[in-house]
């Protein structure tokens, strides 16, 4: 793994990214320890895999702390913020990374609860704990951001209008988070290449993430887009808040 971010960038900081066991969480979490951090590992059913990464972790002189949560959870999103306090006072960083609503069998509004509701839980749940000068980031798709003025595959619209909802009622936060000394910034990119949810778009949709690297010309792999994720954590703060990463051609600005 190259190194992303400054070396000791992070010297004494926290961060915490959600649903980090795997994918662009893993790799975010990975660039934060790289530069020095102590990290919070979230996963909701991946232990082996989240305690795995946190053994190579520590193996760079860090602290790496793995809690398992279930995010459309009050109960449980509670447990690990005190678990969180407990283990380091306070937070630095907290990249809402985690998301969904193709996986089967879950309820009709799943997509809402987790890409909105639990959005904006685990934001209130950690504001306190954040520290002066921290930063919140919230990752999403140029499918989800730009929704309301360029239509996606009908197989992801529901998820693509949540994260949308999810974006907007996180915006609201801006200005408190301000007062506080915390920056918030979106990061949205385009189809991952290898993510689950390009995996699904594929099965749902045959062809569909060929089409779309045509016509971007490119797509970022996991690594380079967790890669514009880290750096979003410690570059300025955008003035309308946001970093968007990889072709725009094919969408609309609103």
């Amino acid at each position: 793994m190259s190194q992303i971010l400054p070396a000791g960038a992070l010297a004494g900081k926290t961060a915490l990214v959600t649903g980090s066991s795997r994918g662009i969480g893993a790799d975010t979490v990975r660039y934060f320890a790289e530069a020095g951090a102590n990290v919070v590992i979230n996963y909701r059913n991946k232990a082996p895999r989240a305690n795995k990464l946190a053994d190579e972790l520590r193996g760079l002189g860090v602290e790496a702390l793995v809690v398992g949560a279930d995010l459309t959870d009050p109960d449980s999103v509670n447990a690990m913020f005190a678990e969180v306090e407990k283990a380091f006072g306070g937070l630095d960083i907290l990249v809402l990374n985690a998301s969904g609503g193709m996986e089967s069998g879950m309820a009709e509004d799943y997509a809402l609860q987790l890409n909105r509701d639990a959005q904006v839980r685990v934001l209130d749940a950690a504001t306190p704990l954040l520290r002066d000068g921290g930063r919140v980031v919230f990752v999403t798709s140029h499918q989800a951001h730009f929704i309301r003025t360029t239509p996606t595959m009908p197989e992801y619209e529901p998820v693509a209008l949540s994260k949308r909802a999810g974006e907007d009622a996180l915006r609201e936060k801006i200005p408190a988070l301000a007062e506080k000394g915390i920056g918030f910034v979106v990061v949205s990119g385009d189809m991952i290449e290898g993510t689950i949810t390009a995996t699904l778009l594929e099965r749902a949709n045959p062809g569909a993430i060929s089409q779309r690297r045509e016509d971007a010309g490119k797509l970022y792999n996991v690594a380079e887009f967790a890669a514009e994720v880290a750096q979003a954590a410690i570059d300025p703060v955008p003035a309308d808040n946001e970093r968007l990463v990889g072709d725009l051609g094919s969408f609309a600005a609103e």
